[in-house]
């Protein structure tokens, strides 16, 4: 009996002095949540256009002007675009359509380049809700001062208009919402039957499928019809300047 406890004895304490020297196990992956998040490069030399998103952000409105100005990097001889999303947070967007998108830069955080372009797509509550973001709205204001183009599509007008960016400028929005825009804002001059406005520095376009025109437009005003030309060949879009209804203010 004294050797079987003995043994006993032993084997117990050897498993205890085993147990002892494991160190806990622990998670030493960074959670996503606390990585540190970079921006992304901006090339030098290139015009920086900042798309502003928020959840409910229209994909086509975002896409389309996205499409066009992207495929300035693969022409020659020109000053292409650098294209970035700009937003009010680090968690990803959640377009009106389901989709997903990291912006590339926090406009409340982040140290961000001079933006030579801002690009309004139209959102879910840019006729409401939206326009309640006051943080949001001196963005707008405040990078618009500096811009040398600001474009809309389809209700993003709503928020230039917000911003009292538009006054004493003529305008237009998505065609089913000419009526809400003018009476939230009496005082524009708001066209229809027209697929975009440019006055100055603002374009402002009805958005939908036709946001590609009103960005092919400002690529042939910076560009040339030749470029534009391309732009549009290279995404199978039909391109006639000549024949888009339109307003241009001289």
């Amino acid at each position: 009996m004294m050797k079987k406890f003995q043994i006993s004895t032993i084997l117990s304490i050897f498993l205890l002095l085993v147990s002892c020297d494991q160190e806990p196990k622990t998670n030493t992956e960074v959670p996503e949540t606390t990585k540190k998040r970079t921006t992304p490069e901006v090339i030098p030399n290139r015009y920086n256009v900042a798309f502003l998103i928020m959840d409910g952000v229209y994909n086509t409105e975002l896409t389309a002007p996205f499409d066009i100005f992207h495929h300035t990097i693969f022409r020659k001889g020109i000053k292409p675009m650098n294209v970035f999303t700009v937003a009010n947070t680090n968690e990803p967007i959640t377009t009106f359509e389901g989709l997903r998108l990291i912006p590339d830069f926090n406009y409340l955080e982040d140290k961000m380049p001079v933006w030579d372009i801002l690009v309004i797509p139209s959102a879910e509550h840019h006729l409401d809700t939206d326009l309640e973001d006051e943080r949001m709205i001196e963005f707008v204001k405040k990078t618009a001062e500096k811009a040398q183009f600001v474009t809309s599509h389809c209700d993003g007008a709503f928020v230039l208009a917000k911003a009292g960016l538009l006054e004493n400028v003529e305008s237009t929005t998505f065609p089913g919402d000419i009526e809400a825009f003018r009476k939230m804002f009496p005082d524009l001059k708001v066209h229809e039957k027209v697929l975009f406005v440019h006055d100055g520095k603002y374009i402002t376009s009805a958005g939908g499928a036709k946001s590609f025109e009103a960005s092919l437009y400002l690529c042939e005003y910076l560009y040339g019809k030749e470029v534009a030309d391309q732009l549009a060949k290279g995404l199978v879009i039909d391109w006639d300047l000549d024949a888009i209804p339109k307003i241009i203010v001289q």
